[in-house]
């Protein structure tokens, strides 16, 4: 019989799938690039913004600024994306950075990098969510009043469609993220033939002004263009993830993930310095405090720049505008996919380096990485409900992670194409690998320098948290890993170590009332035949005791009743004082205690019985030498269940066939 929470697990997440089906699981290539590329397209959708918003500080005049920076936001992404390209086809195992700082810089840049990533990626779904939520808002005020509760639901959902596994999931994600392209690129299309053709594209925030949060001269100027471009690097984020997932790809898998990354970084350079052109020819204005735009109706609310910029170039053809809407919201809202499938997968791997649970490594009924998606959602939730769904906010802590991956990933790089060069003397083979090393210098130099600005920039504004959550989660790690070496090595069996024998086995079974699991219990005993076997009962209430030790007598069972004294009416101690006392007196005995246990047919049976044995057992298990052993006794609802018809498994082969 299926319990209720049983029930809801398939409502929600499917029917369990066979582990012969994993190879099913890999993503055919029509859905590679919306799966782990859907954050950094989407990041196109407020990259521009976070530009746009830190410029306004220092007034209208800065806006200027917005498209070289954008340029030089899609130069550094050119170099991230071929560093990434050569680094999948060296390590197409999925450890992705991890892995490469690991293996060539040691094993605490590698947790630098691993802890970093996973912090980022719990950072991704949470600003995806919220600026999904945000440019609901930007439509419909309801969604901006109750951005919360939207975002933590949005990102519940997510994960759930994600517990139903990678191929199920992606078919759900590749239509909003094509969705997504086709409207920027139509919305592109549809401004330069208006343009050409002389028409007036303007944004409602065009007749603004924006008042200046201070003066802005010499070096303040330059520390604002680089906060901007700080900000601005957000459309790098999610790059890594295909780093991270090149196993989920179909073979084979490295070349499919390197031309997924060409072309991820080819459609996401021209949506970016597009919308950003498209914001400057259509004089979007926007404000970190909606109060500076000067000119703005008394209760206006601020819209996000690519709603006001799809208004503007769409001002005579509505639906345009409703599309390309709609697009970045279901965009933003899959943009955590990415997340969800980088995440699990690093986990796993860090699982398998013993640095986190093992149980990271175990595949769902989905055959997802069930444990790790949950940890990631809950995280996501979690920082949604600090940062109370702020997108300004959760954008100060965002990159991080990412660009100190990108920094380290590509300095190991250098490492080991170094440690390649040492063993090859081919010419062909010489030239290629020192190219590769130079391409992995030059990115690991310039995103340390980009790693380093965001730190300068963002860290007063909330980046201090990820400087501290990295060393954080580190020393976790390493203590994980501690616990299970220590575990390992008093495991391990010497070859010479002797199998030592208990010198004699002394068996105690439970019982506190003569009735059948009881009698059950004490056959089993017996059959066991122990060197020493006695019943032991707590005497809680005297009348019952009596009753017992009359009918114990009455049935000459040939076995020994020992009563145990309970003054405070407590059944758990007086068991373990009298194993204590065993064990005292004879230290190398083996004590075996039989503890007759009901099993019912029904969830909320399990509650009305055996919690006292629950109890005594959970106490035993810190007891050394000492074996329990529970006796079961179906009751008739159990019974009832064990009738009934079991389906058997596809491809399962009956008993006799």
């Amino acid at each position: 019989m299926r319990s209720p929470v049983d029930s809801v697990k398939r409502l929600l997440i499917g029917r369990a799938m066979r582990s012969d089906r994993m190879g099913q699981q890999l993503l055919p290539k029509r859905i590679e690039l919306p799966v782990f590329a859907s954050d950094a397209l989407s990041s196109n959708a407020y990259a521009t913004e976070q530009i746009l918003l830190v410029l306004a500080v220092g007034g209208l005049a800065f806006y200027s600024f917005s498209v070289p920076i954008a340029l030089a936001v899609v130069a550094v992404m050119a170099v991230v994306i071929t560093s990434y390209r050569i680094t999948v086809q060296a390590y197409p195992s999925g450890g992705g950075d991890f892995e490469v700082a690991t293996e060539n810089l040691g094993r605490i840049p590698g947790l630098i990098v691993g802890s970093a990533l996973l912090i980022d990626y719990s950072v991704t779904v949470a600003v995806s969510v919220t600026a999904a939520a945000a440019n609901l808002g930007s439509g419909v005020s309801f969604f901006a009043e109750h951005a919360l509760l939207i975002s933590i639901g949005l990102a519940v959902v997510l994960t759930t469609m994600n517990l139903r596994g990678v191929r199920e999931s992606g078919k759900i994600f590749a239509v909003p993220s094509y969705a997504f392209i086709f409207a920027i690129f139509a919305m592109v299309v549809y401004a330069a033939i208006r343009y050409l053709l002389g028409d007036e594209m303007v944004a409602e925030s065009a007749s603004f002004e924006i008042e200046p949060e201070s003066a802005f001269v010499g070096l303040a100027i330059a520390f604002l263009v680089i906060r901007a471009f700080s900000s601005g690097n957000t459309a790098l984020a999610g790059i890594e993830a295909i780093a991270n997932g090149v196993p989920a790809f179909k073979e084979p898998k490295a070349k499919n993930a390197a031309r997924t990354l060409l072309l991820l970084g080819v459609i996401s350079s021209l949506m970016f310095v597009s919308i950003t052109v498209l914001s400057q020819l259509t004089q979007v204005r926007v404000a970190l405090d909606p109060s500076n735009l000067i000119g703005a109706p008394e209760g206006y609310q601020q819209k996000t720049v690519i709603a006001q910029v799809s208004q503007a170039v769409f001002s005579n053809f509505p639906v345009g505008a409703l599309f390309v809407t709609i697009a970045t919201v279901l965009i933003l809202v899959l943009a955590a996919n990415t997340a969800f499938n980088g995440f699990p997968v690093l986990a796993a791997v860090l699982a398998n380096f013993r640095y986190l649970p093992k149980q990271l490594t175990t595949r769902g009924d989905r055959l997802a990485f069930s444990n790790a998606i949950i940890i990631l959602g809950l995280g996501a939730v979690a920082l949604i409900w600090a940062f109370d769904a702020s997108v300004e906010a959760l954008i100060q802590i965002y990159i991080i992670g990412v660009f100190t991956s990108f920094s380290l990933g590509q300095l190991g790089m250098v490492r080991h194409w170094n440690k390649k060069l040492e063993l090859v003397t081919n010419d062909d083979d010489r030239r290629r690998f020192k190219r590769y090393r130079a391409v992995a210098a030059v990115g690991s130099a310039l995103t340390g320098v980009v790693l380093v600005l965001v730190l300068m920039t963002k860290f007063t504004r909330g980046a201090w948290l990820i400087v501290i959550l990295i060393p954080t989660l580190m020393f976790i790690m390493l203590a994980i890993q501690r616990h299970y070496k220590k575990v390992a090595t008093e495991l391990a069996v010497s070859a010479d170590e002797p199998l030592t024998l208990p010198s004699r086995v002394h068996a105690l079974v439970l019982v506190s009332k003569l009735h059948r699991p009881a009698l059950q219990a004490i056959a089993y005993a017996r059959a066991a035949r122990p060197t020493v076997l006695e019943a032991v009962t707590v005497d809680i209430s005297p009348a019952e005791t009596a009753e017992l030790i009359d009918e114990w007598a009455e049935r000459e069972i040939p076995v020994i009743l020992r009563v145990l004294e309970s003054p405070f009416r407590e059944m758990t101690r007086p068991i373990l004082d009298y194993v204590e006392s065993i064990k005292t007196d004879n230290p190398r005995d083996l004590i075996t205690i039989y503890i007759p246990e009901y099993v019912v047919g029904h969830w909320w049976e399990s509650l009305l019985h055996n919690q006292s044995a629950l109890r005594l057992k959970a106490r035993l298990l810190f007891s050394r030498g000492v074996v329990v052993v529970s006796v079961p006794w179906q009751l008739e609802s159990a019974s009832r269940v064990v009738a009934k018809p079991v389906r058997s498994a596809p491809g399962a082969v009956r008993r006799g066939e």
